[in-house]
């Protein structure tokens, strides 16, 4: 059976690699508190509201979720890549934020060097959807 979508160009494919790589990074982080909260906690420190942090985890995950799919589709639209720059720029800024609070661990800052690589990544991207 031939896909209902048209065979993209290497150059396009490279484009949205980076919603494939920041879906499964999104993914990942955010089902690993839900599905262990004991080694999440052991690597980030420990948390008062579980609650929170796997609200948090599984609306990432949601949104690693669309991102993978939007791979799959033939274009990124405006909204895909909003939604991708928009939730990376937001969890680098409560990184920094909560860390030089001392609210939450400094492995954090890794985590919002990741984000802000990701960030970049979509802003440099020869496409028209931002």
């Amino acid at each position: 059976m031939e896909s209902p979508y048209p065979k993209l160009k290497f150059e396009h494919r490279i484009n949205k690699m980076v919603a494939l790589v920041q879906g499964i990074y999104f993914l990942v982080f955010g089902i690993w508190p839900i599905i262990s909260i004991n080694t999440f906690q052991k690597v980030t420190g420990p948390k008062t509201d579980l609650w929170l942090v796997k609200t948090v985890g599984i609306i990432l995950a949601i949104i690693g979720v669309v991102l993978v799919y939007a791979y799959f589709t033939p274009d990124l639209s405006p909204a895909i890549a909003l939604l991708a720059v928009g939730s990376a720029l937001s969890l680098a800024i409560v990184d920094f934020i909560y860390v030089a609070k001392r609210v939450i661990s400094a492995i954090y800052l890794g985590d919002a060097f990741i984000e802000l690589m990701l960030a970049g990544w979509w802003l440099l991207l020869d496409t028209p959807a931002l």
